[in-house]
């Protein structure tokens, strides 16, 4: 007979009417440990009527508003609040479109626990922190649920960034007590990729030829020790050989051209000549004697 009552006692949950008023409002020393976590603070009446009713840990609540027809979730922090009234972070205070003492409706219940959660930042400054899963991860440990549509308030660096959440697995309310989540980020709103701006192409000018006639290669005359000099019957006119430098504007892909033969500065009908090995003059050391 006991048992069957404690059982039916069992499947009561706690449900009740507060005041609802920010962290901010709280006598005391501020409490920015609760203004950025996903807990709020009940009075010591509330942790009686819990342990009557033998409500399962870890303890969960509904947070309702019934004018504006809101509903989130949250967990518990502390019990010490005053009788009829509770506080909430003021991020869960803004998404139920509450008014300073307004009364919520706090029910008791059980949410899955989660697997999955995507975030949308609401601000593109939310890229520039360097690693955001490990700084999501932390701030999440001061959660202990999370719920569909909610946009939460995360503080890192003395800067307060907003993540909407767009949704939850397996359900659109989650637990996220001991258990692992995957977490995913949706286009922060507001973020422009970067453009690349293609820059106007310009057509290369090809570039001018260089002549050098001041180094000139094998320009001078050959010696053979041990031979007579020839007579020669006319001067030869000497030339000054050009090397014309500049780019192969004639250029095929894969053709290689060897040029063997140097043109004649001033040739006007392109006339070549080819190279001769020893073509200079000689002269003899020994003398023939006189007879």
């Amino acid at each position: 007979m006991f048992s069957q009552l404690f059982n039916s006692m069992a499947d009561i949950p706690f449900e009740h009417d507060y005041k609802c008023y920010p962290v901010s409002f709280m006598s005391g020393d501020s409490r920015q440990d609760v203004d950025t976590g996903g807990k709020i603070i009940m009075p010591p009446s509330a942790l009686d009527a819990v342990t009557r009713l033998n409500i399962p840990y870890p303890l969960l609540f509904s947070l309702r508003n019934p004018v504006a027809d809101r509903t989130t979730h949250c967990g518990v922090l502390e019990f010490v609040a005053e009788e009829g009234r509770i506080y909430i972070p003021y991020w869960m205070f803004r998404n139920l479109c509450l008014q300073e003492g307004q009364r919520v409706t706090v029910k008791s219940g059980n949410l899955p626990k989660g697997d999955f959660v995507k975030f949308q930042p609401q601000s593109p400054e939310f890229i520039d922190i360097h690693n955001p899963k490990a700084v999501l991860e932390r701030v999440l440990r001061k959660f202990a649920c999370l719920t569909k549509g909610d946009t939460i308030s995360l503080n890192y660096n003395n800067h307060e960034y907003e993540l909407c959440v767009l949704e939850c697995k397996p359900a659109d309310a989650i637990s996220i007590i001991e258990c692992d989540l995957n977490v995913d980020f949706a286009t922060p709103i507001g973020y422009e990729p970067p453009t690349k701006q293609s820059a106007p192409v310009e057509e290369e000018e090809p570039a001018p030829l260089i002549v050098d006639s001041a180094f000139t290669p094998f320009a001078g005359q050959g010696n053979v020790l041990g031979r007579r000099k020839k007579k020669t019957t006319a001067d030869t006119p000497t030339t000054t050989n050009v090397i014309v430098r500049g780019p192969d504007l004639d250029f095929k892909i894969g053709k290689i051209i060897f040029t063997r033969a140097i043109p004649v500065a001033g040739g006007g009908d392109g006339v070549e000549i080819e190279f001769e090995a020893f073509k200079g003059t000689g002269n003899t050391i020994k003398q023939k004697r006189k007879k």
